[in-house]
């Protein structure tokens, strides 16, 4: 039997500039910047992780600043929206907060039964909250400038635009260990590994849209949890073997990573729970110094020239 994901891992996003990605996650949204890192493939520019106290997987949205880039442009071939879970009844203290920091949001909706507020950061960048009692892994941040009882549970799920839903749709089930659990105003939703917040994608085919471009305020990439390194090569085999192109496993230090282009052109990614971010920073002090992997270490004093810097300060 073909094994299966275990639901997002992370996302990540392309942001503008630096201190305001910074600002509004760890201020506005009340999230723990776990890791300051830099792009591995560009140590140009920063990779910042955000999750919650402690960077459980599927807690973490991340970003690549690039405010040069241009604004992306929604499309086929994107996630189009990052929706993070909340507990039942937090939506309230949720636009409240926004009315106060000057966050704009659209009108609640209902989504396969769950209350769902869409909304947007500085970047441009769709995001929502849905309210859901699901139980799963979270660590509050005593340190947020939000109250454990409303803080981000983590991912509640990604959404896509395909040009065609069937291909992508034969993917997720046969290849990835998705099942459909329906339909709904032109959205077809799947679960994982018993399905539930952080277990869901949902696809929407709009056969006539114009491919997205990356830029800000776009998704680069989501990225779904495997165990450990021998169940991810296990994946990749089968993603071989069904016609895909997956990468080679690539050591991202906190975790092992696979790449692959789904049948509608989304970029994903296998990335495994462990390592995990405490691996070179106590837990305590996660995301206070700008860390290097062991390979870009020797080029440090370049790589902290090149970038701007930061200051962290939360917002009330």
């Amino acid at each position: 039997m073909k094994n299966s994901v275990h639901g997002i891992h992370h996302l990540t996003a392309i942001a503008g500039e630096a201190q305001e990605n910074l600002n509004f996650y760890t201020g506005v949204m009340g999230m723990r910047l776990v890791k300051k890192s830099v792009n591995q493939d560009a140590p140009d520019t920063y990779h910042l992780f955000y999750a919650d106290g402690a960077g459980t997987p599927g807690t973490d949205l991340t970003f690549f600043p690039w405010p040069g880039m241009g604004p992306g442009r929604l499309g086929t071939g994107l996630v189009v929206e990052v929706p993070f879970a909340v507990p039942k009844g937090s939506l309230k203290y949720w636009r409240e907060r926004f009315d106060k920091m000057g966050v704009n949001y659209g009108a609640l909706e209902t989504r396969f039964g769950e209350t769902t507020l869409p909304f947007k950061d500085p970047h441009g960048l769709q995001l929502a909250l849905v309210e859901t009692d699901d139980a799963r892994a979270f660590v509050p941040w005593e340190k947020s400038a939000v109250p454990v009882e409303h803080q981000l549970r983590g991912m509640h799920s990604v959404r896509l635009w395909v040009r065609r839903l069937s291909p992508t749709a034969e993917m997720l089930t046969a290849s990835m260990g998705f099942s459909l659990l329906g339909s709904e105003q032109d959205w077809s939703r799947y679960l994982v590994d018993g399905g539930g917040s952080g277990k869901i994608i949902e696809v929407k085919e709009l056969p006539q849209q114009s491919r997205g471009r990356w830029g800000s305020g776009a998704v680069h990439h989501v990225a779904w949890r495997m165990k450990d390194s021998e169940e991810e090569m296990a994946m990749r085999e089968n993603l071989f073997n069904d016609g895909l192109f997956p990468t080679e496993q690539i050591d991202r230090f906190w975790f092992k990573s696979v790449y692959f282009r789904e049948p509608g052109e989304v970029l994903f990614e296998l990335a495994t729970d462990g390592p995990g971010f405490d691996r070179d920073e106590d837990m305590e002090h996660l995301g206070e110094q700008l860390i290097l992997p062991p390979w870009l270490e020797p080029q440090r004093q370049q790589i902290e020239a090149a970038l701007p810097r930061l200051e962290i300060s939360r917002q009330q």
